[in-house]
């Protein structure tokens, strides 16, 4: 029996789900599946697509696959890897060559190709791979070229297709064309499927699981949280409900006293509880090593696993004081898909690579999901969408609108270090930046690194920096081509202030204490008042405003890093681009007040990165 629906297979894309969302959007039914899944399983699907993965064709960890899919007639079109392994089962062959592509791309298409029907010749799009489609197979031909590789290719006869860029995010232009083409001109796939209502169905959800039982909410004062609250609110009878707030320490000033005013204002009684002092004195075991105390810590997944299992510890030493238990008290948290993919948690691909750990995705909460005893309504949703679902149920706009804030909050946007990050390779990535230095503009390698994601894979590499003539445009474009040509780096910055003429090689000894807390915390409230001031908070869909440790020469000063970020799907995105996307005096405001308020603050940078190859967060 054959069904409407197209599968997605999913060989741990960090993008999977936004593969999915964009399906939905074009109003076909999508089912994600295991890479494995068996051709038999698949026959009944009007097309399948082949997703991205962090690993390569020949790799022995390569996810397992039916080769008898490509035999089914059915329409095929691979993405990243997916066109990789296309081009590879059909006898092509597949290369890690010396460059790699990372952010947006410029390609050539083919105008005959139906893949690219309706389109101009040239196309901007993301490639995030290292692998590359050397040799196309027999039956196929090169149908998109980018600057040399191949960017796409067809077998019309087959009905299989394969794009090395992924159309599924907002870098790619007319990707949603392409998909388009793809679903509805090539594939024939009827576009019947309409979303049901999506409160009334979460209201569903809730009702059913938790049946007379009490729920607990852990409020961050977040959309996500608090769009949970309010569905709770909406579904049970207030005595089935505790919500509770931990400051963990790590807010931004004064925020905890806002979140239970926000929270109060729809109607939500919160109880409010101060463990900062637990938090800062917590450890955990990770592999069956005791951690040393927070406050010591300097290994950013460490910060976090911490961080979500004192969460967890604390939460039950509540409910003891109100003598309830997680065996008879559901866990509800506001986690979001993405939040899931990144942490490459088996809900969402059991293939992904760990970008890095959410606090609300730690291994105490997956034991509590296999009791059965976690509920997260939002796991189907992305950012915009919750907003969507928050004004539904009649959440106030700026509280829909809040700016996200991760669940650590500030320990994560404090980069931690006792001593400079100097790799034998120092001099020599170094020595690759200099060839895009130029009269007017600088380049220095800084003794730090920070998250960021490449190829569908987690990376913790350098960060680079620009500086001299504030030209923009340009400085944006050196930000793009450095991470393609220098592996090493996954983001850039532009130092403000004069021009660099060394490289810098010292840092000033961080931890989370309290005196690098409460400078994080002047800078981040600066930023965000000019933010509010030039009316950006919603033009601009995220500010993570970081603390890093160089100090320019200047012991005992630490630097300040500015990072805007434009997305609509959350998992891809580009910085706000100066004179355009942000006012340039809005940041002349931000740099100098936070220099005037800190004389310790020794440099303000601004981050030039798009994800990917730079996370949102540097951590």
């Amino acid at each position: 029996m054959t069904t409407s629906q197209v599968a997605i297979l999913d060989a741990g894309a960090q993008y999977g789900k936004v593969i999915d969302r964009r399906v939905r959007e074009l109003g076909i039914e999508s089912v994600l599946l295991p890479f494995q899944t068996p051709a038999e399983e698949l026959k009944k699907y009007k097309a399948i697509i082949l997703s991205g993965g962090p690993e390569s064709v020949y790799s022995p960890k390569a996810p397992a696959f039916d080769k008898a899919l490509f035999e089914l007639g059915i329409p095929i079109l691979g993405i990243c890897y997916g066109m990789q392994l296309i081009n590879y089962v059909s006898g092509g062959t597949v290369k890690l060559k010396d460059r790699r592509e990372d952010g947006e791309c410029i390609i050539t298409v083919s105008p005959d190709s139906k893949l690219f029907a309706g389109l101009e010749s040239t196309q901007e799009v993301l490639m995030s791979h290292g692998d590359t489609v050397d040799q196309v197979a027999s039956g196929f031909r090169a149908v998109a070229d980018s600057d040399g590789l191949i960017a796409a290719m067809e077998n019309p006869d087959r009905q299989i297709y394969g794009v090395q860029f992924h159309p599924e995010v907002d870098l790619s232009k007319n990707g949603k064309k392409i998909l388009a083409n793809f679903l509805l001109q090539i594939a024939k796939v009827p576009a019947t499927f309409t979303v049901s209502d999506r409160k009334a169905e979460a209201l569903k959800t809730i009702r059913q699981k938790v049946g007379d039982s009490q729920v607990l909410v852990l409020v961050s004062g977040g959309v996500d949280s608090a769009v949970c609250a309010a569905l709770l609110k909406e579904a049970l009878k207030p005595e089935q409900i505790i919500a509770l707030h931990i400051d963990h320490g790590f807010m931004r000033k004064d925020e905890s006293k806002k979140v239970v005013s926000a929270l109060k204002n729809i109607g939500l009684d919160v109880l409010s509880v101060d463990a900062s002092t637990t938090f800062a004195k917590a450890t955990t075991a990770i592999q069956g090593q005791k951690t040393l105390p927070l406050k010591e810590v300097t290994a950013p997944e460490e910060k976090r696993k911490i961080i979500g299992d004192t969460f967890v510890k604390v939460t039950e030493e509540e409910l003891a004081k109100l003598h309830l238990n997680l065996d008879n008290v559901f866990l509800v948290q506001g986690t979001l898909r993405p939040d899931l993919i990144e942490s490459a948690s088996t809900l969402a691909s059991s293939k992904a690579d760990t970008i890095k750990t959410h606090h609300n995705d730690t291994q105490l909460i997956r034991d509590l999901r296999e009791r059965g005893r976690v509920i997260e309504p939002l796991s189907e949703y992305h950012k915009d969408e919750v907003r969507e679902l928050g004004t539904q149920l009649g959440l106030p706009t700026e509280l829909v609108w809040r700016q996200p804030f991760p669940g650590p909050g500030l320990a994560i946007r404090i980069l931690c270090a006792t001593e400079p990050y100097q790799t034998e390779t120092f001099d020599d990535v170094q020595q690759q930046l200099h060839k895009f230095a130029g009269d007017e503009v600088t380049t220095a390698l800084l003794p730090v690194r920070t998250v960021g994601v490449q190829g569908d894979g987690r990376t913790y590499s350098y960060l680079a920096a620009l500086s001299g003539k504030t030209d923009w445009p340009a400085l944006f474009d050196l930000a793009r081509k450095i991470p393609k040509h220098v592996h090493q780096v996954n983001r850039v910055v532009y130092v403000f202030g004069e021009k660099l003429d060394t490289v810098p090689s010292t840092i000033t000894p961080t931890l989370l204490t309290k005196d690098v807390l409460n400078q994080l915390r002047e800078a981040d409230d600066i930023v965000n008042q000019v933010l509010l001031k030039y009316d950006l908070i919603r033009s601009l869909s995220q500010v993570p405003v970081v603390l890093f440790p160089v100090n320019f020469g200047e012991e005992g000063k630490r630097a300040i890093g500015i990072r805007t970020f434009i997305t609509n799907d959350f998992m891809t995105g580009v910085p706000a681009l100066p004179g355009k996307d942000i006012p340039e005096e809005a940041l002349k405001e931000m740099v100098d007040r936070i220099q005037a308020n800190d004389p310790q603050v020794v440099r303000v940078v601004y981050d030039l990165t798009s994800k990917p190859p730079g996370t949102t967060e540097w951590e």
